[in-house]
């Protein structure tokens, strides 16, 4: 199976409407290798390691886990998981601990 993080870096950049070269110099790339490197990792030819990861996601705005989740469904819940603040995250916990999606997975 094919990685999920090229399409979803592709689709995540274009969200926060910067180019290839644009978001390479916002993480500090050569103006002139910039779109060339994330057009790389874009296409899927080099992964960037996690820690770039860590940055472009930073950069994006979105959680790092987001460009690993193979399912779109739990990557669009990554991603609203990361906007949320702290009261309905709590809400959400709280409510699959009380309902039958928590599997037992989550601690009480």
């Amino acid at each position: 199976m094919e990685t999920p993080t090229p399409s979803r870096l592709k689709f995540a950049r274009k969200a926060a409407g910067l180019t290839q070269q644009q978001l390479g110099m916002a993480l500090g790339m050569e103006p002139n290798t910039a779109s060339a490197r994330m057009n790389q990792y874009e296409k899927g030819k080099h992964a960037p390691d996690f820690l770039t990861m860590k940055r472009i996601a930073k950069e994006l705005d979105v959680p790092v886990a987001y460009f690993y989740c193979e399912e779109d469904d739990l990557a669009e819940l990554i991603c609203a998981w990361g906007k949320a603040d702290q009261h309905d995250k709590a809400k959400l916990l709280n409510s699959m601990k009380t309902s039958k999606i928590s599997l037992g997975l989550i601690k009480e």
